[in-house]
Formats: C-alpha cells, sequence, structure tokens
C-alpha cells in the first residue's frame, strides 16, 4: 500500500462517516503500529462468515467485496484528500479474504494454515513484489487502493492452493 506522508487524522474525525468506519476496518486501521497487519485481522471474521459457502459463490461475494471496497475506499480517501491512506484497511481484509480461498477446497486442512495464509498475504502485501508494486504506483482512486492487495491476495492463493496440495 503506497501511503502519502499525511499528518494523522484525529481518530474522531476518521471515525465521522460509514464510509470512514468502514475503510478503516471497523477502526482496526487507527492502530498505531502496523496498521495494515491490524486490519489484516478483520479478514478472519470475514473469511469465517463466507467459508460455509461453495467455492463459486465464495469467490463471487469476494468479487462483490471487491467492488465495494473500490468504493468506500475511494470515498474515504476522498473524503481525506489523501490517496491512499495509511490507515485504509478494508483492501487488507478482501485481499485476506481472497488469500484464504483454497482452503475451501481442502476442507479437511488444518486450522493452522489460516496463520500460513496471513504471513503470505502480509510477505506479499509488505514487499509488493513485481507486478503488485506497478500497479501500486500507477492504478489511482478506490481501484487502485484495491488492486495491489487483491493481486497480493491472488498471489497468496496460488501459493497456498501450491502448499495444500503437497503437505494436505
Amino acid at each position: 500500500m503506497t501511503t502519502n506522508h499525511q499528518p494523522r487524522e484525529p481518530d474522531r474525525l476518521i471515525l465521522t462517516t460509514p464510509e470512514h468506519l468502514i475503510a478503516f476496518g471497523f477502526g482496526t486501521g487507527l492502530a498505531r503500529k502496523a496498521p495494515g497487519t491490524v486490519g489484516t485481522l478483520v479478514g478472519l471474521p470475514f473469511y469465517f462468515a463466507l467459508s460455509g459457502l461453495s467455492p463459486w459463490t465464495y469467490g463471487l461475494a469476494c468479487l462483490a467485496l471487491f467492488g465495494f471496497g473500490c468504493w468506500v475506499c475511494g470515498r474515504s480517501a476522498h473524503l481525506l484528500n489523501v490517496h491512499d491512506h495509511g490507515g485504509i484497511v478494508f483492501d487488507e481484509i478482501v485481499g485476506f479474504c481472497i488469500s484464504a480461498a483454497p482452503l475451501l477446497l481442502f476442507p479437511g486442512a488444518s486450522p493452522l494454515w489460516l496463520i500460513a495464509v496471513f504471513a503470505a498475504f502480509r510477505f506479499f502485501d509488505v514487499l509488493k513484489p513485481w507486478p503488485i508494486r506497478w500497479f501500486d504506483q500507477h492504478l489511482h482512486g478506490g481501484f487502485g487502493i484495491m488492486f495491489d492487495d487483491a493481486l497480493a491476495g491472488l498471489f497468496t492463493a496460488l501459493v497456498i492452493w501450491a502448499a495444500l496440495g503437497v503437505f494436505s
């Protein structure tokens, strides 16, 4: 996530609109240290809520969350007048859900795989290997905020899917 060097907004201001509340991961994006990592934890209840769906329906739900995230993150960034505020973490929530999708294909997988998903997603989201970094730097607005995390989620999903195939 590209973060601009912006003054930290007062927490009460950030939570004044539904757009901010959601974009800031229901307040987790206000964490003073590692807001992206803290925000990613909110992906866990989203994953558990969606994990009873068929894989195709889960994929459609992730696509819908991505579309909604484009709007809500774009709106929050616009209201703050900052391209991609470091506290906007809804993109991490959706990225984590995308990352965890392979777990639906291996229903007997240990719950420890969620830790692997979390760690791998944070790896790709923080380091942003090519082409994730390129998209992070060149796409703007709500779509730009969401896309690099969705791509990190896809990279993670591929790694987790391959690892599950080998180790499950």
